[in-house]
């Protein structure tokens, strides 16, 4: 086998097993090698691709499954050029399908000449295998369906150049490597740098779920829209009433145009330091990056925010044109104000120094959008469509007298509380 000829698809994560079933499909039948040595390795091997068959939820043929996860995560000249724009021009075609005529060696490899001299069946255990879950750990049933439906496809492939081509669809349609697989991230500091980790359980919720705020919501989809389509657009802050829906709408909006090559990383105020690093991460990749920061919000002895004013629009490098922050916030100015900064207006010489350098952070947000809470009829309208959603089956009067006892008792008018109210009724009928 060729894998030592591959010039693309090197140093690849989880590349030992193919080193391993290599080395295997070499030397099988050679006698300068201890057959009890050469099948403790094919058992290692069949161990690792079981493992990995688990972790990541595959079924089917365990190894194709293999070979197809090593090329949709791996990031290289070619694979991270196709990322959503497709096909490419240039002499790296030549060098992709150079190597896919290797992957379609390796698809095509007939065990059963080393089975039946090793005395082993197990390498036929892997041929139609069937999972426990329908999912694992490291990828959710979604990812997981979409890499062994590649791997079916790769698997009929007629020739390298259909191989190619296959591998290329996949590569535009759903990007390559973690940041191709997942939508949503977190960001984990580390002694040299920070690591951007994928989520892997994220809300489905959709912006039809969302009743009401149509006015905010249209700001909202108006200027993810601009940014998915390479328009200009701007950073947005949403802010208002804890429970409005907020925080909703923007994993609303990922999973809206996450097809579009929208990602989202979520940050927290104490990983700022990390910004620079994260965004030096993304910002040559072909995806829309949102930096999501949740309930944001300064003490007046926190002092986080300059890193984010920074960032935002300050710095020395231009923030990159695929990144844009959103951010939430039940502060409208998102620094705590004292009384003090009104007296040091007397005190200091120029006297609104203090309260401009607090305020001009949310003046780098282009876009405010505010969450209020609704009103007494707003409220009842969000209970009687979440019911409906939800098939409650219940008299409209003994509804919204039951919702109304709940608001009461439950933290006020809020599209939370309805939502928390509808749950609870599903659970007790």
């Amino acid at each position: 086998m060729r894998t030592n000829e591959l010039i693309l698809y090197k140093h690849m994560e989880d590349g030992q097993i193919l080193q391993d079933m290599t080395f295997l499909m070499e030397n099988y039948d050679n006698d300068y090698y201890n057959m009890e040595d050469m099948k403790g390795l094919l058992f290692d091997a069949v161990n690792e691709l079981l493992e990995i068959a688990v972790s990541h939820g595959f079924e089917g043929d365990l190894w194709h499954n293999y070979l197809t996860y090593l090329m949709a995560s791996h990031e290289n000249a070619y694979s991270t050029s196709c990322e959503i724009v497709g096909p490419v021009e240039g002499s790296i075609n030549q060098v992709a399908l150079h190597d896919f005529e290797i992957f379609k060696e390796l698809f095509d490899y007939d065990f059963s000449a080393m089975e039946e001299k090793m005395g082993v069946d197990c390498l036929s255990m892997l041929h139609d295998y069937q999972g426990t879950s329908g999912h694992g750990k490291v990828f959710n049933q979604r990812i997981r369906d979409r890499i062994c439906g590649l791997s079916r496809s790769l698997a009929e492939s007629g020739s390298a150049e259909t191989f190619k081509d296959t591998m290329t669809q996949f590569y535009k349609e759903f990007g390559v490597g973690k940041l191709g697989l997942h939508k949503a991230f977190r960001v984990e500091h580390l002694e040299d740098g920070a690591e951007i980790i994928p989520i892997t359980k994220i809300a489905h919720v959709k912006l039809d779920d969302l009743v009401g705020y149509e006015n905010a919501k249209k700001k909202l989809i108006d200027n993810t829209e601009a940014f998915v389509k390479g328009r200009k657009a701007n950073n947005c802050l949403l802010f208002g009433d804890a429970g409005t829906g907020k925080s909703s709408s923007i994993k609303a909006i990922l999973n809206q145009y996450y097809d579009q090559g929208l990602r989202m990383i979520e940050v927290y105020k104490h990983q700022f330091q990390d910004l620079n690093d994260v965004i030096a991460q993304i910002k040559n990749r072909n995806y829309k990056f949102i930096i999501y920061m949740d309930d944001l919000s300064f003490e007046e002895f926190e002092i986080e925010y300059k890193y984010l004013k920074a960032v935002i629009e300050g710095g020395l490098e231009r923030k990159p044109d695929n990144v844009l922050i959103y951010a939430t916030s039940n502060r409208r100015h998102l620094i705590r104000e004292t009384f003090r900064d009104k007296e040091d207006r007397d005190e200091e010489l120029h006297t609104n120094d203090t309260v401009q350098e607090k305020l001009s952070l949310v003046a780098r947000f282009g876009v405010t959008i505010y969450f209020g809470k609704p009103d007494k009829k707003e409220f009842q309208e969000i209970v009687r469509q979440l019911a409906k959603k939800n098939k409650i089956e219940m008299p409209e009067d003994e509804l919204l007298l039951e919702a109304n006892k709940w608001e009461l008792s439950h933290g006020g008018l809020s599209g939370r509380t309805a939502q928390q109210f509808i749950d609870y009724l599903a659970g007790t009928r």
